[in-house]
């Protein structure tokens, strides 16, 4: 075997990698929600705190619906209160 010959080639360490995300998961879906009144976040309104829960019974976050912190803390607290007092349910809806 002739050593001298052997030409060594560069490599790079993103050789064969696409540099940037794989997918890209587009725009997030926003609901933006506004509250004029503080006193509509109640748990005795289960219409409305229906909009800031998910199809599984989750929250949704902030930055989906639009509002601030201090309304999503009310929201978080009026949600748990109507669940307790079986005006939401826990989960997803029976059918």
């Amino acid at each position: 075997m002739d050593r001298d010959n052997v030409q060594e080639q560069a490599t790079t360490p993103d050789e064969g990698h696409d540099s940037g995300p794989r997918y890209s998961r587009g725009p997030r879906p926003m609901i933006r929600i506004t509250i004029s009144d503080i006193k509509q976040i109640s748990y005795k309104n289960p219409e409305f705190l229906r909009q800031f829960v998910t199809d599984r019974g989750k929250l949704r976050p902030r930055r989906q619906t639009g509002i601030s912190a201090s309304q999503q803390r009310l929201v978080a607290q009026a949600v748990k209160r109507a669940r307790h007092m079986a005006l939401l349910p826990f989960d997803r809806e029976r059918i």
